[in-house]
């Protein structure tokens, strides 16, 4: 029997707890390039000068595997900055690993590539400094061949200063992304070296071309062949090519494979198909490489008539930004949280997501190529002009090209892939120089891949303009300015294309609902009626988007602000919309401006947008049904749909039919945040309903057929826990997760969309909690507990199955006076 409160001190990434072994771990060396090199490090928070040192002490550091994020483990504390989620982002972190390479991996070459380390990191292997990087979000590698110790104890050291005031968002600390060590012969193919393109595609056949850069790491010339093969999913030859070659010692050479593939299957939003080229590379006879690239065949244009177009048909983008935290994980990357997170999106009808402001994990990528996602790659927030003070600019002008071509070499072989970003809302737009960078970039970005356009995201689009930035991108994108699109379309008719970078930021909690909706201000709670209502000064509802791409066919979508909430900017609290800090408006540490809040729990905007991006009939009404001491009063009583019309009925009695896209709804914008701003939405549907306890029921119809039903119900008091998990079966591999919805109910099995009850947590079986969350974005409530409250009814617990012992884990969820709830989740080799 495992229980929580054992593990208490385990962090997010920890796959079991007490402590891991401190001897050196020997590396397997096999058939495998590429080998995960996770487990079994050592880490202090704090500074350890010498620590780089390899006979330095570490036995009393901590034991912990990667990816890791220090800052997540809290504790909230305003003093640590609310902009940056009131989290310790800043100070000194040292991690270490020994390990052993055997006898038998002599002659090899041996590469570390970390995929991000938050920041400033510096690494020495025995002693040796070996590399360093200060851009955080950067993927990046080190040769460590001339200073391993083949048969011996190794020692890597990795030190990192992530500094405060370095983001305008949670950036995580640590190395909160995987590291990898990358083992080949003298003769291997370059890192990231292979650049695959399908200049020419048919029903047919397509052609693939394959770059391949192989370098020669070894002391003398080598007769080099490279064999390129083409297989399909299935694991099927599809076409091949050899290159046969001399390379001189410590030289390298790009060559081109071209194949021809017959009948090939494209990627497409609607199937995602992906083949492999596998490149083997020969010295003297003798295999020395092998390295695979998955890639997709498909065809992508942008032109002004019809937008962004896949494979000949024209998609537009129903995209949204999305930061990189995954919530009550903080920083640290794991594949099935960010699997979740897209899944949960691709129902709202997302086919576009934008890395905001950063290169992205490249689990991500590799999701959204197999899950028929786009992709706007998006490598800055800031070039040399400062957003910050410790910002990228402190490094910009040493690693700006470094970082974009890596950036750019990482990622051009996802199909997913299809603009890169050089930059948002960069303060450059408004001097007469930020051209000339601007052009820089976009040169760099075409040198390394001609297929596909740059754009950057203007929030000043006229300075932009003045100063040429829209001359140096292929395609400008615009931030928060859907009232302007028809102007600058018909002063720019040089443009090839135009899309919305950046749209919308209504800002909102979940369940969360204030009257009257005409008037806001900032309640006691901390918490944004879910009316959806509320923006900034500088953006505008979904509807006013809505309403500007309809007007304008020729934009080629947008990119929401955003998909999901993240830590960090607490609009509208702490300077978010008027006026500087405010010690009063702590505890709010996370944005309200996501569609899914924090713990990946659908807020009532999520069904707008479903309404508009999806044909599948649905209809959703707001807000909850429990109104004690409002009895007579009229309750604004809200409809999404994507059908004809909606019958609203309470308790039995009808209330009326209203069309969709009939007569306009007068939707107050936060009119003391905004003032006298309104918009009449075609997009929403609205009633007054005198409020009496019962049954509030919606009924869409489709050509006079009912399709889509929802009821809302008045709740009784709390009296049941119940858990229902997104997998009941998860992996025991030490990384997959079930997540789990703890949801309050009352005695007849109705949401109890207020209730707020302190949940606890017990663990029985080879399982831990990896966190906690609620999705309130104003407590202060620890992720990393054995207990949660609820909000607005509901709570989540994230389960991690233990590396190696499949099982079965029970999770029992009590509260005081009410009934436990309890599940089973398998975990299997």
């Amino acid at each position: 029997m495992r229980n929580f409160r054992l593990c208490r001190t385990a962090l997010l990434s920890v796959t079991v707890c007490g402590v891991l072994a401190a001897s050196a771990t020997e590396i397997r060396i096999g058939g495998e390039r590429r080998i995960r090199l996770t487990e079994d490090w050592r880490f202090l928070k704090g500074d350890a000068p010498g620590a780089e040192a390899p006979a330095f002490d570490d036995s009393s550091w901590r034991a912990l595997n990667l990816p890791h994020d220090w800052a997540i483990e809290g504790p909230f504390d305003p003093k640590y900055n609310p902009h940056t989620g009131g989290l310790a982002i800043s100070g000194t972190g040292w991690y270490r690993k020994h390990f052993v390479i055997p006898a038998s991996a002599r002659g090899k070459q041996f590469v570390l590539q970390i995929d991000g380390a938050m920041a400033n990191a510096t690494v020495w292997l025995n002693g040796a400094e070996v590399g360093a990087r200060p851009y955080g979000y950067e993927s990046w590698a080190v040769n460590l061949t001339r200073h391993i110790r083949i048969g011996e104890e190794n020692v890597l050291a990795v030190r990192l200063t992530p500094e405060d005031r370095s983001s305008r968002w949670y950036p995580g600390a640590g190395i909160y992304r995987n590291v990898w060590l990358i083992v080949s012969g003298p003769a291997r193919v370059a890192q990231w070296g292979t650049y695959v393109t399908t200049p020419a595609v048919t029903d047919a056949k397509a052609t693939v071309s394959v770059l391949t850069t192989v370098e020669n790491r070894a002391t003398h010339a080598a007769k080099i062949a490279l064999d390129t093969a083409l297989v399909d999913a299935a694991g099927k030859r599809v076409g091949g090519g050899i290159n046969e070659f001399d390379l001189p010692a410590g030289d390298s050479k790009t060559v081109e494979t071209r194949i021809e593939v017959a009948n090939p299957r494209r990627w497409d939003m609607d199937s995602p198909y992906l083949y492999r080229a596998l490149s083997t590379v020969r010295s003297g006879g003798e295999i020395s490489d092998r390295y695979e690239t998955p890639f997709g065949i498909r065809t992508i244009e942008f032109t002004r008539a019809r937008g962004f177009v896949l494979n000949g048909k024209p998609r537009r983008f129903q995209g949204v930004c999305m930061h990189h935290d995954l919530g009550a994980l903080g920083a640290a990357i794991n594949r099935r949280a960010l699997e979740r997170q897209l899944e949960i999106l691709k129902s709202m009808g997302v086919n576009a997501i934008r890395t905001s402001h950063n290169p992205p994990a490249p689990e991500l990528l590799e999701l959204a190529d197999r899950m028929g996602m786009v992709v706007m790659d998006e490598a800055f927030d800031m070039w040399a002009i400062p957003k910050v003070p410790n910002g990228l600019s402190k490094h910009w002008k040493e690693w700006s090209e470094t970082d974009l071509r890596e950036f750019v070499r990482r990622d051009r072989n996802h199909p997913s892939v299809v603009m890169w970003s050089i930059g948002n809302e960069i303060p450059e737009q408004g001097r007469p120089d930020g051209a000339k960078t601007a052009q820089r970039l976009t040169d760099i970005c075409h040198e390394e891949d001609p297929t596909r356009p740059t754009t950057s995201a203007f929030n000043s689009p006229d300075a932009a303009i003045r100063n040429h930035l829209d001359k140096a991108v292929d395609i400008p994108g615009l931030n928060y300015k859907p009232l302007l699109y028809a102007r600058f379309l018909r002063e720019h008719p040089e443009w090839k294309a135009l899309v919305g970078t950046e749209t919308a930021s209504t800002v909102s909690s979940r369940g969360v609902y204030h009257l009257p909706i005409e008037k806001y201000e900032k309640h006691p709670s901390h918490e944004l009626t879910s009316y959806d209502v509320i923006v900034p000064a500088w953006a505008d509802l979904p509807d006013v988007e809505f309403d500007a791409q309809e007007k304008n066919p020729e934009v080629m979508g947008e990119f929401v602000w955003t998909g999901f909430d993240y830590l960090g900017e607490p609009t509208p609290y702490f300077g978010g919309m008027r006026g500087g800090d405010n010690a009063a408006d702590w505890p709010a540490r996370s944005s309200y401006f996501g569609i899914v809040d924090l713990a990946g729990f659908p807020k009532d905007r999520f069904y707008l947008y479903q309404s508009v991006w999806t044909k599948k009939p649905m209809v959703h009404i707001l807000p909850h049904w429990n109104w004690a001491g409002m009895e007579g009063k009229p309750i604004p009583v809200m409809a999404y749909t994507n059908a004809d019309e909606v019958e609203l009925f309470l308790n039995g009695k009808s209330l009326g039919r209203k069309k969709h896209f009939g007569e306009p709804v007068a939707l107050p914008v936060a009119a003391n945040i905004s003032p006298d701003r309104k918009f009449l939405s075609k997009y929403r549907l609205m009633w007054q309903v005198p409020y009496a306890p019962g049954t509030l029921k919606a009924v869409a119809y489709q050509g006079g057929k009912a399709v889509a039903t929802q009821e809302i119900k008045t709740a009784g008091a709390p009296a049941r826990v119940v858990l229902a998990p997104d997998r009941a079966a998860i992996a025991s591999d030490g990384d997959d997760l079930s997540f789990v919805t703890v949801r309050i109910e009352d005695k007849d099995g109705n949401p109890c969309p207020t209730a707020d009850n302190l949940v606890n947590f017990k663990i029985d079986g080879p399982g831990t909690i990896a966190g906690v969350d609620n999705g309130n974005a104003a407590t202060t409530e620890s992720f990393q507990a054995d207990h949660r409250k609820a909000f607005s009814g509901m709570a989540l617990l994230i389960l991690r199955g233990e590396k190696d012992k499949p099982g079965r884990v029970r999770i029992t969820a009590s509260s005081d006076g009410l009934k436990a709830g309890e599940i089973v989740v398998t975990t299997k080799k």
